[in-house]
């Protein structure tokens, strides 16, 4: 039996090894990568009110992590002036005013399928004080897309690319609380 488990930022930390590790075999980057994406997901640990869910079973099969979105951090500084530019002031307001930004999503292969991302989505974003929760996804058509969309996550932006990445991402939002465990 899969169980969910909430850790704050330290224990996050001493776990950081297994997380990355399913985040590889989730997400088969570059191998150039992973020592940068290592310092990222140590430096959101420190960002206001991070949390972090594990999918154990018993061992760590998959994670997901966030925060509250704020000026100055990276992600949220990019995607929220290019809403601006593109939908205006009050949309971004709107979405990232009081954002929970759910960082990262990963669920080993293996386990994929299952259940297990729709519930880590849920967990993490239960009892959140935020109005609204938003993340990027790859803009193609995905599992992870279809379940997001599924659990009522709209589509911000589309065709969305990072400075220096040359992959196109979807920006998608919902409003929080989350539907029940059902369709949206």
């Amino acid at each position: 039996m899969i169980e969910l488990r909430r850790i704050g930022p330290d224990e996050f930390v001493e776990v950081l090894d297994t997380v990355l590790t399913i985040y590889m075999a989730a997400m088969r980057p570059p191998p150039d990568q992973l020592s940068g994406r290592l310092g990222i997901m140590r430096n959101h640990a420190t960002y206001p009110d991070f949390i972090c869910v594990l999918a154990e079973n018993p061992e760590i099969i998959g994670f997901a992590y966030g925060f509250h979105g704020m000026a100055g951090q990276w992600w949220h500084d990019i995607v929220a002036r290019s809403l601006a530019d593109q939908s205006g002031g009050a949309a971004t307001e709107e979405w990232f005013g009081d954002a929970l930004e759910i960082a990262e999503i990963h669920v080993l292969p293996g386990h994929q399928g299952k259940g297990v991302g729709r519930r880590l989505i849920h967990t993490i974003c239960e009892g959140r004080p935020e109005r609204t929760a938003v993340l990027s996804t790859h803009d193609a058509p995905t599992v992870a897309r279809r379940l997001y969309r599924n659990i009522g996550f709209v589509d911000l932006m589309t065709e969305f690319a990072f400075p220096g990445s040359r992959e196109s991402y979807a920006i998608a939002g919902t409003r929080l609380p989350l539907p029940p465990r059902g369709r949206a």
